[in-house]
């Protein structure tokens, strides 16, 4: 794979990762990172969300959201889909979905 460029990917989050700030820490976490994209709880107990950006950004992201997340949750699993080259940004920011 190419390390240049703009990547998406999408993902969910299984755990115990509602009730414990999981979307909260995902939205700093990206802020901090510097890569765009959303968040939010989905009715069966896990998150789900996009993150873009470079592909080293993204990478770290992934990490986080596979291996650490909040302090409170508890990461079971993380199903990373859709991952592919883009040529621009779909957003302009990070936020959590409602």
């Amino acid at each position: 794979m190419a390390s240049t460029g703009l990547w998406s990917f999408d993902y969910e989050i299984y755990g115990d990762v509602q009730g414990v700030f999981f979307r909260k820490y995902t939205e700093g976490q990206a802020k901090h990172v510097a890569v765009v994209g959303w968040v939010k709880n989905t009715p069966h107990g896990t998150v789900t969300g996009q993150v873009q950006g470079s592909k080293e950004k993204v990478e770290k992201m992934k990490n986080w959201l596979r291996d650490i997340g909040s302090p409170m949750s508890r990461i079971d699993k993380a199903v990373f889909l859709n991952e592919r080259q883009i040529q621009d940004l779909e957003y302009t920011n990070f936020k959590t979905k409602y």
